[in-house]
């Protein structure tokens, strides 16, 4: 019997809280009637000579810093503090004398460090707040610590940038604190905002444009991953439920998005479909691939969804059909398809030659994709004046073809672009900037690049060319007839195999009149040939376009050396200092 699939959203909601109904009384059912709680009678057994259950303290007796006859330390707070997983301390208020408080001090604390450079609380025991965390007050720390004191309202996620100088250096790191009236004290615990797993798995999450949810079905709780969130332009603190995102899915995709909601609600694991949403007025194509978390009664209690955000692929695949069109029809009319290709691509990937002209600098870009219908491909250039002057010169090629070697083709592409805006940033730092985000992407393939900037100035002034490279053929450089390869052993590693490694730079001084080419593999691989032959051939013939303008140098070496088939893509930039 074919399953039902509801095929509107409101029928959609309805089965969802249908099942969500049964699941929670068949929980309910087999949890029993609710155990009845009893309060414990008698003295506690712990005997009162003991010592720390944290292994914290010296002799008998808890280490709290209370002290006094009477004084119990397993009835104590901060006897649990050694229970929680992050830094805790319990503050005393320390008043003026108009009974104002101006500080506070550490009465006991637990082990745990908040960075292997600072000391942990137990360490701190007695002493005052403003002598071990001076940023206490410019921060307002201690005015939400005492706001805590005098209001009884807990302090959530409180954000302190604490430096410190140690013997082997200075050190910073933002600690997130939360605080909670304990009596006349103060409970405040504090953690780091971001370890280096959650900034990567962050890194991975804006490179892949992907995120992920949770609903715990029994509960109603849902957490959603901060990349799920930016996709649906909300915060991580208001997930959408269910119900939510059956409002916000495409009419003619609620059946998809239905099958695969249902499906899990089975406990089955559905194949990944493509769903529309309507995101604050724009459509978002989003794939869902899902897993449901099955108890042992076989019912599922919570639905796992990880979703990739497709829309800019979805909206690449729609210009390559509108540019196969375009190209259709002008090859109808002037049968020159190869020039109607290069006009579309230099509207996607442009040069801004009149910009750099009047920088003294003339440019051309030659582009032939390996497959004959698509316009752009997997390699890309770079090649635009930068707010502080200097002109980024940029060439690389994503691992692959077609369509997934496009949509990686434009994140490096478009990644090199937000990186290169910060200030007087050297090639060799935005290498190793985009390598670490490639290599934080588990989806990502292996890329090529050479980047660099030229340094400007008034054009009787020395300029040169400061470049990285990341696995990519060196460039050329024609001068006065003469045509030379860079310094090719100035080559790092692939993109995406080393994280952490640290890209050099490399300069070469330019004169007036200088031609740099930037070519791609395509142009001096090919099957069955050895690489430096390729790249003979072209420094032969790169050296016999003196002379040429940087169009007419391209359009010599694609007339001289272009196969009439390839089976990679192939890219020139050629930048000449007039």
């Amino acid at each position: 019997m074919t399953p039902f699939v509801p095929r509107d959203p409101e029928t959609l909601k309805q089965v969802i809280a249908r099942e969500v109904d049964t699941l929670r009384a068949a929980a309910r059912q087999a949890a029993g009637p609710p155990r009845e709680i009893t309060e414990p009678s008698g003295e506690p057994d712990a005997p009162a000579e003991e010592a720390c259950s944290c292994g914290g303290g010296e002799g008998p007796g808890h280490a709290c810093g209370e002290g006094g006859d009477g004084h119990d330390p397993w009835a104590c707070v901060c006897a649990t503090l050694p229970a929680v997983p992050v830094s805790a301390a319990l503050l005393e208020p320390v008043r003026d004398d108009s009974g104002r408080v101006v500080d506070f001090r550490v009465k006991a604390g637990n082990h745990v460090r908040s960075a292997h450079w600072l000391d942990a609380p137990d360490r701190q025991v007695g002493r005052r707040l403003l002598d071990v965390q001076p940023g206490a007050a410019a921060s307002g720390l201690l005015d939400a610590l005492a706001d805590v004191l005098g209001s009884g309202r807990a302090l959530k996620e409180h954000a302190v940038d604490y430096t410190e100088q140690r013997h082997d250096g200075l050190h910073r790191t933002t600690l997130l604190y939360g605080a909670a009236s304990c009596g006349d004290k103060v409970l405040a615990t504090w953690r780091p905002a971001r370890n280096r797993n959650e900034l990567l798995s962050l890194d991975a999450q804006y490179i892949a444009s992907m995120g992920w949810g949770t609903w715990d079905l029994l509960s109603g709780d849902v957490t959603w991953s901060e990349g799920l969130a930016s996709i649906f332009r909300t915060e991580p603190s208001r997930p959408l439920s269910l119900a939510d995102l059956s409002d916000a899915v495409l009419l003619e995709d609620v059946r998809r998005f239905a099958g695969l909601v249902t499906a899990l609600l089975d406990g089955e694991e559905p194949s990944g479909v493509e769903v529309r949403f309507s995101v604050l007025g724009e459509v978002r194509t989003l794939h869902l691939v899902g897993h449901p978390v099955v108890a042992t009664d076989g019912l599922p209690w919570a639905l796992h969804l990880i979703a990739r955000d497709l829309t800019t692929e979805v909206r690449s695949r729609h210009r390559l059909a509108a540019t196969r069109q375009q190209s259709d029809r002008l090859r109808q009319e002037a049968a020159a398809e190869r020039r109607v290709a290069s006009a579309l691509r230099e509207a996607l990937l442009p040069t801004h030659s009149a910009e750099l002209a009047e920088l003294g600098v003339a440019v051309a870009a030659a582009y032939v994709p390996a497959e004959e219908q698509a316009a752009v491909g997997g390699d890309w250039y770079k090649c635009r004046r930068l707010p502080d002057g200097r002109i980024l010169l940029a060439i690389g090629d994503a691992c692959g073809h077609g369509l997934g070697a496009v949509a990686r083709m434009a994140q490096q592409r478009h990644a090199l672009a937000g990186l290169a805006h910060a200030p007087r940033t050297d090639a060799g730092r935005l290498t190793t900037w985009l390598n670490e985000l490639l290599c934080a992407d588990p989806a990502a393939q292996t890329a090529t690049a050479i980047i660099g900037h030229i340094e400007t100035g008034p054009i009787d002034t020395a300029r040169s060319f400061r470049w990285a490279c990341a696995g990519h053929p060196a460039p050329m450089l024609l001068r006065d007839g003469t045509a030379t390869t860079l310094d090719p052993a100035h080559r790092g590693p692939l993109f995406g195999l080393l994280p952490g490694h640290e890209y050099a730079t490399a300069s070469v001084p330019l004169e007036p009149g200088d031609l740099l080419l930037l070519y791609t593999d395509g142009m001096v691989e090919q099957r069955g040939e050895d690489i430096e032959e390729g790249i003979e051939a072209l420094r032969a013939t790169l050296a016999r376009c003196a002379g040429l303008s940087p169009r007419e140098t391209l359009d010599h070496i694609m007339a001289t050396l272009a196969p009439e088939t390839s089976e990679d893509d192939t890219c020139l930039v050629a930048v000449r200092l007039d």
